[in-house]
């Protein structure tokens, strides 16, 4: 691994970011945040996890940008049917999310999932009050990456169970290959192929 990516994950640590929340700065797992994180103090015994760091900051810069892959997004979501709600995961999904929802003439929501949230034994994601209601509603889920599939997985979950229909997931970069979750089709731009 990558020098850069260990001092960067140290210094988020540091910062007071949890795992989930370095793996999301980094597009990479929590296994390899965590990882990161044991590398920053010195602990180099352990063997690093198969995974690919995304850096998509040339994009995520430049709102001209995010807008024609918004675009993009969008077309792929409109594949499914017409979205009452599109639904960005934090934090990285928000900005699709938010870009998308004006492209489509569709209200916005957000999607707090159990790796940021603080760990309780009932803990499960939450959908922000701040932003349109789910209940009853057909939903598009949106994230940058999917890196376990985790995240999509619960925000599926927990739509399904305040009785919205989630019509698909739509993400920047998949890296597992992914193409459905609790039975809710994903769709990607771009999919990262290990060989070998």
């Amino acid at each position: 691994m990558n020098e850069k990516l260990i001092k960067k994950a140290y210094e988020l640590r540091n910062r007071g970011f949890t795992t989930g929340e370095i793996a999301d700065e980094l597009n990479v797992s929590k296994d390899t945040a965590r990882w990161l994180v044991l590398q920053g103090t010195g602990k180099k015994n352990e063997k690093a996890p198969v995974d690919f760091a995304i850096n998509w900051k040339s994009l995520g810069g430049s709102s001209v940008r995010m807008k024609y892959v918004s675009a993009a997004m969008a077309d792929m979501a409109l594949e499914y049917g017409e979205p009452e709600v599109i639904v960005g995961i934090t934090v990285s999904g928000i900005p699709f999310a938010t870009m998308m929802a004006e492209i489509i003439d569709a209200d916005i929501a957000v999607f707090h999932p159990i790796k940021h949230r603080k760990m309780e034994e009932d803990a499960k994601g939450a959908v922000s009050s701040n932003f349109a209601s789910v209940e009853g509603r057909k939903v598009v889920i949106v994230d940058d990456v999917i890196t376990s599939g985790k995240t999509i997985k619960e925000a599926a979950k927990v739509f399904k169970d305040l009785g919205a229909q989630p019509l698909a997931v739509v993400v920047l970069i998949d890296k597992r290959g992914i193409t459905e979750v609790e039975d809710v089709p994903v769709e990607s731009l771009i999919r990262v192929s290990r060989l070998g």
